[in-house]
């Protein structure tokens, strides 16, 4: 095993240096005897090993150091966040007490200090970093945004030390955390520079062969790409002088995490970037002329340079919603080379900076206006030319998610709930049969029951029993609509089995009294009973608050009265009753020719399709004879490519048919006793039509019903299928291919 001194003398002569520019960063701010009081502390702790070398052979009174030097210089924090910084660990060991360091620096370093400790606690317990809800937790627990930055700043020094972690595995999940949380937060502060440093190095340690692709490729040409830019921006700068407009024209290269994002999202290769070249015109405009300035140095750069059309985003005249106003174009440069160029005002310039629009917004980056507010404001602060900036934060709460609380599960899973959120909304967040299976739960290993009310970094484990099933009484305590939502799912299914339970029992009754059920008739009986849906007709026989042996006994009382009521109406005389032929027998003669010029062939109309009066069919020769089958017959396809030889041209004879002709409509709609009323009545007025027969059936709020009509022809069908669409409630009206005759 390898040992090491405290410090070897390259890390002695780092640390010395970055202390002695640590104190002087922070003279300005620090307490008279601040500096004398860290140093007794620290030969304590350091006598007592607890900034000893990590795992990595990293030195820990070093990496705060650093880590301090990069929260001072790069972030502007000054002497609150920074003692705590340095003395985080200490206190985490347990070498000295939170006591001890209030009493030497105050009050807001040992708040600091308690906040590092709470975020601590977080990553302890193993919570997947990339879950969505992390970064929402993680504000929760700091409370402070120093804390977040004392992490930021931790973060980058870590992923400058990247080389010194031993594990691959270890250096890549590092690389993760910081590409998909810590470089994004330091984005939303404005940390231009530190997020894309956190990005490369992000990229050189997850996919370090394209890192070095795209850096090799920079570096090969970074002196003519240089040049190359004085080039494009010097004439530009000529003309807009030359017209008389004010400004200042800035050149960049995009960064190797840019590019390598670019290059995936586009699907092309290093030179296939359109944008790898950066310029951005700011113009001193005044507020008036703003707009016309703009369009002008627009009109001046596509006259030197080819633009693409195809890359033109005018945010001038039409501002997005988020305030962002710039003119971008992409233009053929010299060598034809594609740059993209900003054109914008400085006081665009500053909204897009600093305001609502920050880069990473209009980006296309997820946010939540809560934090997008809050950030700006800190950023705001943190540009200050005051001297003391970050303390004027002390107050600054992150009270951005007062109405959600984010709870672990016991595999340490962040789920996000509304606040006042009980155990059962959380069994419901991670599954409905759980949810619906609960019975109870632990909270932080403490029995509690279904309704206990959940607090900000609970771990809730679930205790279910197969007994268990959803219940009324739960919707007045359950919070979250998607809880409310699975409970009333999860009572309708038991109330769909339940009626679909008694309407079998119903259905037996029958059948064992012998007695053949009308469904248009009771479909009309329940309708006088008062019920809106077939499904609480039964429900009521479910939950025996209805006789079945009275449902039946009233049925057939009403059935009975309406048949005595038939047989009292008036009689029809013969020339007024039409007879309607079955569709299995041939139909008249005349009605069809076939082969082009044959009639008086004996032929039947096909069961598998039922063709009607108007269908367009054709003949097949069977072994019982000829059958007409419609061309949109299920079997047509095989019978052409299998018997092409057995086919014959058919066709109606006649402009209407002569006869009556059996379909059956499939009508689905929702479950309401109106519909089958209105859908009768339609057909019973209608003279060119009758009902045979209607069977009905109502799953999970839902009407379907099969009727048999028979009518003349296609126009009939049409006109019937039309009426029945303009039913209220009827969502699909559909032809069968068989008919239920």
């Amino acid at each position: 095993m390898n040992t090491y001194p405290f410090f070897t003398p390259e890390e002695k002569r780092e640390f010395f240096s970055a202390y002695h520019a640590l104190v002087s960063k922070l003279s300005s701010c620090l307490e008279k005897d601040d500096v004398p009081k860290m140093k007794a502390l620290m030969r304590r702790v350091v006598a007592l090993d607890c900034y000893g070398r990590d795992h990595n052979g990293i030195n820990g009174l070093l990496r705060n150091i650093r880590t301090a030097v990069i929260a001072t210089s790069d972030i502007g924090l000054k002497r609150t966040p920074v003692i705590a910084l340095l003395l985080y660990r200490p206190v985490y060991k347990k070498v000295i007490g939170l006591e001890e360091v209030n009493e030497a620096f105050g009050d807001d370093v040992t708040l600091i200090i308690n906040r590092l400790l709470k975020t601590s606690d977080l990553y302890a317990r193993n919570t997947a970093i990339n879950s969505e809800n992390f970064h929402h937790l993680l504000f929760s627990f700091a409370e402070d945004v120093r804390v977040i930055l004392v992490m930021i700043a931790d973060r980058l020094c870590m992923m400058r030390m990247g080389k010194q972690i031993q594990s691959d595995r270890e250096r890549i999940r590092l690389a993760t955390e910081v590409s998909y949380l810590y470089a994004p937060l330091a984005h939303r502060l404005g940390l231009y520079k530190i997020k894309s440093e956190l990005e490369d190095l992000s990229l050189k340690y997850i996919d370090p062969k394209q890192y070095d692709f795209i850096k090799n490729k920079l570096n090969e040409t970074k002196r003519s790409r240089d040049a190359y830019i004085a080039e494009f921006i010097k004439p530009i700068s000529e003309r807009l002088e030359a017209a008389g407009l004010k400004c200042e024209i800035k050149g960049r290269t995009k960064s190797i995490y840019s590019i390598n994002s670019k290059m995936k999202k586009q699907q092309t290769g290093f030179e296939g970037i359109y944008d790898l070249f950066a310029i951005r015109v700011i113009l001193d405009s005044q507020p008036e002329r703003e707009r016309s300035e703009c369009w002008q140095t627009f009109s001046i750069i596509t006259d030197m340079y080819q633009p693409n059309p195809h890359r033109m985003r005018d945010w001038l005249s039409v501002p997005k919603n988020n305030g962002y106003e710039s003119l971008h174009i992409t233009v053929l440069g010299p060598g034809n080379r594609w740059v993209e160029v900003q054109i914008r005002t400085r006081r665009m310039d500053g909204i897009a900076e600093r305001g609502l629009a920050a880069h990473w917004k209009y980006k296309g980056v997820k946010t939540e206006r809560g934090l997008d507010e809050f950030m700006n404001g800190v950023r705001a602060l943190l540009e200050t030319q005051n001297a003391n900036p970050i303390d004027m934060m002390r107050d600054f709460r992150m009270d951005l998610y007062q109405d959600e609380i984010y709870v672990f599960t016991p595999t340490g899973e962040l789920i996000k709930l509304a606040k006042g959120a009980t155990v059962l909304d959380f069994a419901f967040a991670i599954h409905s049969k759980l949810g619906s299976k609960c019975v109870s739960g632990k909270v932080n290993g403490r029995n509690v029951s279904i309704r206990h009310v959940l607090n900000n970094g609970d771990s809730v484990e679930i205790v279910t029993s197969p007994q268990q099933k959803p219940k009324q009484d739960w919707l007045a305590f359950v919070t979250t609509s998607k809880a409310r939502t699975k409970i009333r799912q999860a009572l309708r299914e038991e109330a769909a089995k339940a009626a679909e339970y008694a309407r079998e029992l119903l259905q037996r009754r029958f059948k064992n009294r012998k007695i053949d059920v009308d469904d248009a008739l009771f479909m009309r009986y329940i309708k006088k009973k008062g019920f809106k849906t077939v499904t609480d007709f039964y429900l009521e026989i479910a939950e025996e608050r209805l006789d079945i042996n009275s449902v039946i006994e009233e049925y057939l009382d009403m059935e009975r009265r309406e048949k005595d009521t038939t047989e009292h109406a008036e009689t029809r005389s013969a020339e007024q009753f039409t007879a309607i032929p079955q569709t299995d027998k041939s139909v008249a003669r005349d009605e069809l020719v076939i082969d082009r010029h044959l009639t008086g062939i004996d032929y039947k109309l096909a069961k598998c399709c039922n063709p009607i009066f108007g269908d367009e069919i054709f003949g097949f020769v069977s072994t019982q004879g000829i059958k007409i089958h419609r061309r949109e017959c299920p079997n047509a396809t095989e019978m052409f490519s299998r018997f092409g030889y057995r086919i014959l041209p058919a066709r109606w004879n006649s402009e209407g048919g002569g006869g009556g002709y059996g379909i059956t409509l499939r009508v689905i709609g929702h479950d309401d006793i109106g519909i089958v009323t209105n859908i009768s009545s339609i057909i019973s007025k209608d003279s060119e039509m009758t009902l045979r027969s209607i069977h009905v059936d109502s799953v999970d709020g839902l009407f379907q019903g099969d009727i048999t009509v028979m009518v003349r022809n296609t126009l009939t069908m049409d006109r019937l299928i039309k009426k029945i669409r303009e039913v209220k409630g009827v969502k699909q009206v559909m032809r069968l291919h068989r008919t239920s005759l």
